[in-house]
């Protein structure tokens, strides 16, 4: 059965790798605010960081009724009430947070992606129904970071190497969940906190060590115990998953669900990759070729693992 599981993670791995990014965690988030100065009307702009870029890459679409000059929103007595839209979303920046300081309420933030390029407002800050368009929102961003996140879905794979298609995969994916969600909140809600050039350098260690356990034949620590690795390394994993977030940032009013829906997405994306690895093992569960691909894939992750290795640890020493 391994041999077989080879070759489908093997056309998985390079399905990954054409579709990847160079980077594991690029992900990068434009950030409007509007504040209400009067009943109807609104000062908006992108913030200082990324202002000149935000206006060459991204262009709000605003609500019917309402007219921008220059930097003056105009909505009348209906306010700001309607369908904002956010077109180039998705291409320079992968999301757009939207803050609006209305008149008569708190802060309310509005996340769009390329999958959710629009939010309905309701013209004041009493607008709970907006929570389900936050919830959708990050988990398509869970999805994103954990399909474009390269070196997270190499441990993944590299898992299934070792373990293969069978009980203990559902024990070991289930510990690198637990593990991941664990860290991903303590570190979103501040709780923890470590610099990112060990964390980075860490996860490509996780991913060298599995792929090394699992080209050797005798039975070591992570063959035996592949759960306790998975969540050991689980670990270290969540607190990168928390550096994708912080760079997307976490609505106050609804930080909870925004987080909760973050990692649901990061889980949605995982069993997707796990899926899809299942669907081609199966189709090609005949192949002769299986040995020869399972050490080819093995290798080409133990490589790219120790480049990143050495690349990062080497950004940790100096």
């Amino acid at each position: 059965m391994n041999r077989l599981l080879s070759v489908a993670l093997t056309l998985v791995l390079t399905a990954a790798a054409a579709l990847a990014p160079a980077q594991a965690h690029e992900m990068t988030m434009a950030e409007m605010e509007l504040r209400e100065t009067a009943p109807g009307q609104f000062l908006w702009h992108w913030t200082a960081t990324n202002e000149l870029a935000s206006n060459r890459d991204l262009t709000p679409r605003w609500p019917d009724g309402c007219r921008a000059q220059d930097n003056v929103l105009r909505c009348g007595a209906a306010g700001l009430r309607g369908t904002l839209a956010m077109d180039g979303v998705g291409k320079g920046y992968s999301a757009a947070l939207v803050k609006v300081f209305w008149h008569d309420g708190p802060l309310r933030v509005y996340t769009l992606t390329s999958a959710q390029p629009s939010v309905q407002l309701y013209g004041s800050a009493d607008d709970t129904r907006g929570r389900g368009e936050i919830a959708s929102a990050y988990v398509v961003l869970g999805v994103e970071h954990i399909l474009g996140g390269f070196d997270h879905l190499m441990f993944v794979m590299g898992l299934l190497f070792l373990v293969g298609f069978n009980r203990r995969l559902l024990l070991t994916i289930t510990a690198f969940t637990a593990a991941h969600s664990v860290t991903l909140a303590l570190s979103a809600l501040g709780l923890l906190t470590l610099r990112p050039p060990p964390v980075e350098a860490t996860i490509a260690l996780s991913i060298m060590l599995v792929a090394g356990e699992a080209l050797r034949d005798r039975q070591g620590l992570a063959r035996r115990w592949p759960a306790l690795v998975a969540f050991l390394f689980g670990l270290v994993h969540g607190l990168g998953f928390a550096g994708a977030l912080k760079e997307i940032g976490l609505p106050d009013n609804h930080l909870w669900i925004a987080l909760l829906t973050f990692n649901a997405g990061v889980e949605v994306g995982q069993l997707m990759a796990v899926a899809a690895a299942w669907l081609v093992y199966w189709l090609l569960r005949d192949s002769r070729f299986v040995s020869r691909a399972r050490l080819a894939a093995l290798y080409g992750i133990g490589t790219m693992a120790a480049y990143w290795s050495i690349s990062r640890v080497a950004a940790v020493l100096f």
